[in-house]
């Protein structure tokens, strides 16, 4: 509710849906006109008494199904008793109902993914035809729309998609974010000289080494050091030497041209593509972009 209360504060006000709502927000939800995903009955009910006690009529609130996930949602055997309750309801009007594909990218999972599509087709006709009203219906998330683009539905949800992540090669679609950084030092290194912590950071020649003011405080991940990652410097690539330290990091800048203090580095962007760095870490694309941390700094850019 706090990220929803931030939005209106700055200004937006197309509606919000506020994920995973906590029973301590409600104030916050009613004040900021902030829409709230209901997922149980504790906080359906909660819900429902506390706009009841404020006078509150006809309080958008957005449904979430379980299909699959196990994770949040009412569950298909529910919908019954769902139905019971929203009937004698006034105080809420469901403004949609949605559900969360588990594996829609995994094409030996499209049994599985078409069996939570239809059941979560199933509870929403049963709640509409039973309550007799229409809501915004949703379920394909970026892989969901590439791959299942006759069950859009009334909305769809491309999360990381909107990102350039996941995206079908040809798609028009490109990746958005790019980090970049810049050279505080160069050093000219011997054979036998170490870099970085723990002497981790093994020369065996003569080399260049850059240092660049960018850490795992900043969201680069330690298991980038020493050669698993590197950045990109005049269309080259510079390998990361040693572990990465909190706020700086070294790089192999050996034989690449005209490289000084001050230049430009990229961490990520089109090279290396986020999707890359994700695969040497063991990780998820969502994990590198979430862990890039508030002290540093964005820019945006409108074109």
């Amino acid at each position: 509710a706090d990220e929803g209360v931030e939005l209106r504060k700055a200004g937006i006000q197309t509606p919000v849906i506020i994920m995973n709502p906590e029973l301590n927000t409600f104030d916050l939800l009613i004040k900021y006109r902030l829409e709230p995903e209901i997922y149980n009955f504790k906080i359906l009910k909660s819900f429902a008494q506390y706009t009841e006690s404020e006078g509150i009529k006809n309080f958008p609130i957005h449904l979430k199904i379980d299909t699959g996930m196990h994770r949040l949602g009412f569950e298909p055997k529910e919908v019954d008793d769902l139905i019971e309750f929203l009937k004698n309801n006034k105080s809420l009007k469901v403004e949609s109902a949605f559900s969360h594909l588990v594996a829609s990218e995994d094409p030996a999972e499209d049994e599985f993914t078409l069996k939570q599509i239809k059941t979560f087709q199933y509870v929403t006709d049963k709640l509409q035809n039973s309550l007799n009203i229409k809501f915004l219906r949703h379920i394909l998330n970026t892989s969901g729309v590439q791959r299942f683009p006759e069950y859009q539905m009334d909305m769809v949800r491309m999360g990381i998609g909107l990102y350039g992540i996941g995206i079908d090669k040809n798609s028009p679609i490109r990746p958005v974010a790019t980090l970049k950084t810049r050279i505080l030092q160069i050093k000219e290194l011997t054979a036998e000289d170490t870099v970085g912590y723990n002497r981790k950071g093994k020369l065996n020649k003569a080399s260049r080494i850059a240092a660049i003011p960018i850490g795992y405080a900043d969201g680069l991940s330690r298991a980038f050091g020493n050669g698993n990652g590197y950045v990109m410097i005049n269309g080259k690539k510079a390998p990361f030497v040693g572990n990465i330290c909190m706020d700086v990091c070294m790089i192999d800048i050996t034989g690449i041209e005209n490289v000084n203090e001050g230049d430009m580095v990229t961490v990520f962007g089109t090279e290396p593509n986020i999707s890359e760095l994700a695969t040497k870490t063991n990780t998820i694309p969502y994990e590198i972009l979430t862990s890039v941390s508030k002290r540093v700094k964005r820019i945006y850019y409108q074109e």
